[in-house]
């Protein structure tokens, strides 16, 4: 580690011990946002900076403060603590006694006058949390609280306070420490609801310095990596995972409603189902077997229906070793619900009441801006089929074509103007059916244009190995997918029934895959064409070969009779995202999946 200077140190010994102020006005600094695009929830915020003064850190951004720093101030904290057992205190509390939250004082309080003070024995009130601001004028010091509702002020007079309180005030407490605080109710002349402190603990030290005021924590992938930081600095991001915990719970709430109990189904699983991803494999070293973490919840709630259940739904994370993009994180969670003697008419008509409740949970409204876009959520959502998107999109009417792959393949090419040996020329090339072609120029095309809320309805067959086949048109399913800002959000069939038809559509699917394998490990036979594989953080493609196999227990389960039945999956990380105006996944899930960070 890198010497620190004896000049600094000394320095920032002198700035952790808070001298007793003069007549200078001694300003903390205050948390602010990551990036000037993100708003400030400041309190005390009228008096510009004049020093910096948090805990032994000087005036510097964070990208700037290096290791040696860091640990000065580190050391200085520690002796604070070892100051505090010296005098018999605790710098890490066991427990504290709240009254009231911040948000609930302000509420209560709201009437009361600039001036007025509330000092009777009612109006005491002890509250909790971290101070992320303070400010210093001789015998009085002002701190900023906040807590998991809000902040509030905490007014420090010398005189109210017991003993040598005001002096551990100044010399012992950092912007970052948690506090508890006692006192009464009072707003300031310039209109701010302070508590009047009488006495206050240190509940728990803190012994690294927050983000800074000019910059904050910037760092993308730090922010990520130190979550927990990004909410302390950032009050907005842990607003996110607070709409989060709405939304699932608004869900559960729709579909309990309608009548579906909630299940539990195995994340461990012998065989990986219901997908076709790429799963995590486990070793089971008792079993002496391989596991498999679950790729979808819907082969085991299948088993449900035919054990008698009408009505099913679980809450659940879902694992794929896959690539990680803006819309992908290997781990994330699906609500997946089936209901008996139902079609897939109905979950078109419950993704409507999930999503529009949600949307009103969170935002009061069914019109919302995603990234600059307004989307309207008022019902009812356009329902359309993919062979006629398609045709909208492109001229292409693939009706004609029947099972002729390769007129399909080179109407295709030519009317998209695919040429050269690219990506997309490759995938339509590879495509074993005209359903399969259709399905990928639907996904080249047609989905990202899909703004507004969308069902595609009727998908081909050879692409829904778990749905239905359609009841009127051959060759189709009765399957739907809603799209929104060019997002999948919900995935639905009217559920495959028949055992035999689903073992042989299953059956055709691991060929399939079995012969993608193939092509894929030809054409990385060269070992220095593996050595030049490069890994892509933004790439959500992964085409590394991988084994599937028939989960012959849900095979026999469908034999001893499912009744007729839809199903639906939503994914809920998109859906968080389009509710919070989110551009990535990582920014709704608390602790996204990340490269371990090069040294």
């Amino acid at each position: 580690m890198e010497a620190l200077h004896p000049m600094r140190l000394k320095q920032l010994l002198h700035l952790a011990a808070f001298p007793k102020p003069n007549k200078t006005h001694f300003i903390f600094r205050k948390l602010i946002p990551l990036s000037t695009t993100r708003s400030s929830s400041s309190a005390s915020s009228s008096s510009p900076a004049s020093a910096a003064v948090a805990g032994g850190r000087n005036r510097r951004s964070s990208s700037q403060t290096n290791t040696s720093d860091r640990e000065a101030v580190r050391a200085i904290r520690i002796k604070k603590v070892q100051e505090l057992r010296s005098k018999g205190l605790d710098a890490y509390a066991y427990k504290w006694e709240r009254t009231h939250s911040s948000n609930q004082l302000q509420e209560i309080y709201r009437d009361l006058g600039n001036g007025e003070e509330a000092a009777s024995e009612s109006d005491r009130v002890s509250i909790a949390g971290r101070i992320v601001a303070r400010r210093a004028f001789g015998k009085l010091a002002f701190l900023t609280l906040r807590d998991d509702s809000g902040i509030i002020q905490l007014y420090c007079e010398k005189e109210r306070l017991l003993s040598d309180q005001f002096e551990h005030l100044k010399t012992l407490v950092d912007i970052g420490d948690i506090l508890g605080a006692e006192g009464s109710i009072k707003r300031t002349e310039k209109g701010e609801l302070s508590v009047c402190v009488t006495s206050f603990s240190i509940l728990t030290k803190s012994l690294l310095p927050l983000p800074d005021k000019y910059h904050g924590l910037t760092d993308i992938d730090k922010r990520y990596r130190q979550r927990y930081v990004d909410m302390i600095a950032n009050p907005e991001v842990a607003d996110v995972f607070r709409k989060r915990a709405k939304i699932i719970s608004e869900i559960r709430n729709t579909v309990e409603s309608a009548g579906f109990i909630e299940v539990e189904t195995p994340v461990l699983q012998g065989a990986a189902g219901g997908a076709e991803a790429r799963p995590f494999v486990t070793y089971h070293n008792s079993l002496g077997q391989d596991l498999y973490l679950r790729i979808a919840t819907e082969l085991h709630l299948k088993r449900m229906l035919v054990g008698g259940f009408e009505k099913v739904y679980e809450i659940g994370r879902i694992f794929r070793n896959e690539g990680l993009s803006t819309r992908h994180n290997p781990e994330f969670t699906t609500i997946e619900m089936y209901e008996a003697y139902s079609d897939y008419e109905s979950m078109m008509n419950m993704a409507e009441d999930i999503v529009t409740r949600c949307a009103l949970a969170i935002n009061g409204k069914l019109t919302l801006d995603y990234q600059g876009v307004e989307i309207s959520l008022e019902r009812p959502w356009r329902r359309e089929t993919m062979h006629n998107l398609v045709k909208e999109a492109t001229g292409i009417d693939f009706t004609k074509f029947g099972d002729d792959l390769a007129t399909a393949k080179e109407a295709t090419l030519q009317t998209l103007a695919i040429g050269g040996d690219n990506k997309n020329k490759s995938s339509i090339e590879a495509c074993p059916s005209v359903g399969h072609v259709l399905n990928e120029v639907f996904e080249l095309v047609v989905e990202p244009k899909l703004l507004q809320p969308t069902f595609v309805l009727d998908y081909p067959l050879e692409v829904s190995p778990l749905a239905k086949p359609h009841r009127r048109h051959a060759g189709l399913t009765e399957r739907f997918e809603l799209f929104v800002c060019g997002r999948e959000m919900a995935n639905a069939f009217s559920e495959l029934t028949d055992p035999l038809d689903q073992r042989e559509r299953l059956e055709e699917q691991v060929r399939q895959h079995k012969k993608k394998n193939a092509a894929l490990l030809s054409e990385t036979s060269n070992v220095e064409d593996k050595c030049k594989k490069v890994v892509d953080d933004d790439d959500d493609d992964d085409d590394d070969a991988y084994d599937v196999t028939l989960d012959e227990d849900f095979l026999m389960a469908l034999e001893y009779g499912m009744p007729p039945a839809s199903g639906m999956g939503i994914g809920i990380d998109r859906l968080v995202m389009l509710l919070t105006n989110s551009a990535s996944i990582r920014d709704v899930i608390a602790f996204p999946v990340l490269k371990t960070p090069q040294l």
